[in-house]
């Protein structure tokens, strides 16, 4: 596995960067890896990576571009989360979608990719992954507790998707939940997990609500599910 940096086009203009993680067979199946509030930092890229072991081109965008390129952000101080939620609360989420397509669309057309292209984010990443099944041409979509998706249960779903809730997640409340659960437990692209007593995040590895049974039951039904719908 090697990790680089490369360079998208937007559909509107300007360039962003993405850290790209190659397999050591040199390619396969692409993943999109959507960011959490704190940037392309350390733990989206150790994310990236681990999923270049596993045999996919990985490839993980900037999405705060337009705002600050190159934020890399912990979670460990109390400046670093006001910093993020500055970034979250000016983040344009019709902008980070078409990013996103440009992203998955850069991905599909790059050398040593398979053609067959699937999206996982994290936090605003689960949203905006959400997203990537409505408005994109993803193959297939996994959103780990992902935020305000009560919002956009009235799209259309168009590729295979999968969605990790957090049921103790304090930025998720429980009607909004339930919400989500009665718009989606019947579409036949949609399945939905619980996390029985999980906090938000509860995969972010160091993150104070880290729960290492339920990241790494989560985690394997994310690698299977990426089996089944990219090879």
């Amino acid at each position: 596995m090697t990790g680089s940096e490369t360079t998208i086009k937007a559909a509107d203009g300007g360039e962003f960067m993405a850290y790209l993680a190659t397999p050591a067979s040199g390619g396969g199946p692409g993943i999109v890896v959507i960011q959490e509030i704190f940037g392309v930092n350390a733990v989206m890229r150790g994310i990236t990576d681990r999923f270049a072991e596993q045999g996919y081109l990985a490839l993980c965008p900037d999405l705060f571009w337009r705002q600050e390129p190159g934020v890399q952000l912990s979670d460990q101080t109390e400046e670093e989360w006001a910093r993020a939620f500055e970034l979250f609360n000016g983040f344009d989420l019709d902008k980070g979608v078409e990013d996103l397509g440009a992203t998955i669309e850069h991905l599909r057309g790059r050398g040593g990719c398979s053609g067959k292209v699937g999206t996982v984010g994290f936090c605003l990443g689960g949203r905006l992954a959400f997203l990537t099944a409505t408005r994109t041409g993803a193959d297939c979509a996994v959103g780990y507790y992902g935020v305000a998706l009560k919002e956009h249960t009235g799209e259309e779903i168009k590729c295979p998707t999968l969605l990790h809730v957090a049921t103790e997640d304090e930025f998720v409340p429980k009607e909004d939940q339930a919400a989500v659960h009665a718009a989606l437990d019947g579409n036949p692209k949609v399945k939905i997990y619980d996390y029985e007593g999980c906090g938000h995040a509860f995969a972010r590895v160091g993150g104070k609500h880290y729960d290492r049974e339920a990241a790494e039951l989560a985690n394997q039904r994310t690698l299977d599910f990426f089996k089944t719908y990219l090879g």
